[in-house]
């Protein structure tokens, strides 16, 4: 009989050939395609500068954001800067403190270590879900994979907000309801989405109401409570500069980012509009992907826990909600539950290696565009 640390050690192995190989792999196809974009680029227009997106490379369009916060404060960027939430460049400008790391490897840096952390926790997940170490292993792999994966590889808050959702579910599921809490502050204080985290926690709570005393309550209401903390925190303190208090939020209306709410069917229906008149390529993007939510929906309301699927619903809403579709693919990207829908919907053998291929050079488009300047990330 295997002893107890022989287990532990064959397990943490498993893990460490699910996690590595996609992570170390996804990391080498964001950094060919950069290569070769500033190549193609500067051999197609020798005398032409580069776009700013293939100069600043990893630290491009949002993430250049995050550098300068991370580097001299919201006192270094323009007011509309509080649109992007604190805690993400304040662990990069603590990182920065090691020798040697700038403002700009230190975004890169927490953002890969983040995303390496993840993919651990996403393995964790389906495993104490029950659903077997070959589903761990795929979703891990469309984890890194995913089109929008590249933003896992950039100085971007996404990998951190990752972490902490993992870890919030994980803990929900499991009823340890102050780490829920604890992973909702988190999630609250690095991205705005990550308010919607107080979805599933009302669904866990309310599963687990019938089985609980009166000294959990506090513990349970925390766990929902605690992205609102982390949210409201921040607005809180950015209030005392815009005297707004919902200001990080409405500055995201403008025409420049989300554009302003609208339903999502007028939104779907807009974008296919654009597309049709061959103004934005993104947007036939944009509309490919609401369709695969819908799919990926359906596939999470027949097989996985109701909080799952009301994460999911809430976060396409909340996506699909806005004028501008930009960034939608990484706004779902960054829900977990599409990540283990996908996964769940690929099965194994013959049609998984296909889509495995697909997303790989699905990876390299999306990444080429985004560092061409052509696709919003």
């Amino acid at each position: 009989m295997p002893t107890r640390s022989r287990l532990v050690r064959l397990a943490t192995d498993v893990r460490a050939r699910a996690v590595f190989p996609p992570f170390v792999l996804s990391r080498l196809i964001v950094l060919l395609s950069l290569v070769v974009t500033r190549h193609v680029m500067r051999a197609g227009a020798p005398h032409r500068r580069l776009p700013i997106q293939a100069r600043l490379g990893l630290v491009s369009w949002d993430a250049s954001w995050y550098r300068d916060i991370a580097h001299a404060g919201y006192d270094g960027v323009p007011k509309v800067g509080l649109r992007f939430f604190p805690l993400f460049p304040e662990v990069a400008r603590a990182a920065s403190w090691l020798p040697g790391v700038s403002a700009s490897f230190g975004v890169v840096l927490v953002a890969n270590a983040c995303a390496l952390a993840a993919g651990f926790l996403l393995y964790e997940l389906i495993v104490r879900e029950g659903r077997g170490i070959a589903l761990a292993r795929r979703s891990v792999w469309i984890l890194y994979l995913a089109p929008s994966a590249f933003v896992l590889v950039m100085g971007y808050a996404e990998s951190l907000l990752l972490l902490a959702a993992l870890l919030a579910l994980i803990a929900l599921r499991s009823r340890a309801w102050w780490i829920a809490a604890v992973a909702g502050v988190v999630a609250g204080l690095t991205r705005p989405v990550g308010l919607l985290l107080v979805v599933p926690a009302l669904f866990e709570v309310y599963r687990a109401r019938r089985d609980t005393d009166d000294r959990r309550l506090g513990a349970m209401s925390a766990a929902v409570l605690g992205p609102v903390v982390g949210t409201f925190a921040y607005l809180a303190w950015a209030e005392h500069r815009t005297h707004d208090l919902f200001y990080p939020f409405s500055v995201q209306q403008k025409s420049t980012t989300r554009g302003g709410w609208i339903d999502p069917v007028r939104a779907v229906w807009r974008a296919g509009h654009v597309f049709g008149e061959g103004d934005h390529l993104s947007a036939g993007i944009h509309i490919v992907t609401a369709a695969l939510l819908v799919v990926l929906i359906v596939v999470l309301w027949r097989r996985w826990p109701a909080s799952f699927t009301a994460y999911a619903i809430a976060a396409t809403f909340v996506g699909l909600s806005a004028r501008n579709l930009d960034s939608l693919e990484r706004y779902s990207f960054s829900t977990v539950p599409f990540v283990v829908a996908a996964a769940d919907l690929t099965g194994g053998g013959t049609r998984e290696r296909i889509v495995l291929s697909a997303l790989g050079a699905l990876l390299v488009v999306g990444s080429v565009l985004a560092f061409s300047g052509v696709l919003v990330p």
